[in-house]
């Protein structure tokens, strides 16, 4: 029997597309530049400063808040058609073995991922804005900022200004080519401009989105150039595999595994991968 998935209808970003109304403001593009995000409002989800603080306020975020937060946000990006394809549809099952390799059929991201617009002979390489970057994707892939909330407890905004006087804002937004069900991207301080090196900030943010989901089945992981990164501008991959891992012992948060792996073929690359 021939594998298919399910073809959806795709808009990329308003940033590629040239047709329809725009909206005020900025470059016209509604993108998330300096030219348009500064003056624009996004969803603001804070996160605790301190993430072992247990939750003793009545009115406290529920602990399951963020995940059904994100599932959904990314789910009316789907109804939106704002993806390359179809996911959910894609064939996928659990290869038999004591190590539990899951296998998937994905022909829309090996036919309609954007293809990489440098050459991946170095790990580091400096960011380059003529080529495509973050700042150039459409508000509507953005699910909400990631902020600190600078206290013990986590709250939601639905819209608020974004302030870029200080620092500039994190934001999660979809994987427009997604390999798993939720998968979104958490991108650092994203006009900044931060090629795709992890660092110590970045790690930190990324671990405090871990401890906000509190889930076994929240995956969030780093892979550099020369480890299938398109992008060279940071940002980290976030995707809800309800399926265990046999690699780890204990379930995440409570374990974090961090592998170093080096790869290559006529050059040899350090890959940083994080499983939270």
């Amino acid at each position: 029997m021939k594998l298919t998935i399910k073809r959806v209808p795709t808009v990329v970003s308003n940033y590629q597309e040239d047709a329809g109304e725009r909206p005020r403001g900025g470059c016209g593009r509604n993108c998330l530049g300096h030219c348009c995000l500064p003056v624009s409002e996004l969803p603001v989800y804070a996160f605790k400063a301190n993430p072992t603080k247990l939750l003793l306020q009545e009115d406290a975020v529920p602990t399951d808040f963020f995940i059904n937060l994100l599932l959904g946000q990314w789910e009316d990006r789907m109804t939106q058609g704002l993806f390359r394809y179809d996911v959910t549809a894609c064939e996928t099952k659990v290869i038999p073995g004591n190590l539990g390799f899951v296998a998937q059929l994905n022909e829309g991201r090996h036919l309609k991922k954007r293809p990489t617009e440098f050459r991946v002979d170095r790990v580091l390489q400096p960011f380059d804005s003529a080529k495509f970057n973050f700042t150039k994707v459409g508000q509507e892939e953005v699910l909400f900022q990631f902020e600190n909330s600078g206290s013990d407890d986590s709250y939601f905004l639905r819209s608020a200004a974004v302030s870029v006087a200080d620092r500039a804002p994190n934001v999660v937004a979809i994987n427009v080519s997604p390999i798993e069900y939720g998968h979104v991207l958490l991108i650092p301080r994203v006009l900044d401009h931060v090629p795709q090196r992890i660092d110590q900030e970045s790690f930190l943010l990324a671990l405090h989105m871990a401890a906000e989901a509190a889930s076994p089945y929240f995956r969030l992981g780093y892979n550099s150039l020369g480890a299938f990164a398109t992008i060279n501008h940071l940002h980290f991959q976030v995707l809800y595999f309800r399926l265990h891992f046999s690699l780890l012992f204990t379930e995440p948060p409570s374990c974090i595994a961090v592998s170093i792996i080096v790869c290559g073929q006529q050059y040899y690359w350090t890959v940083f991968t994080c499983i939270l």
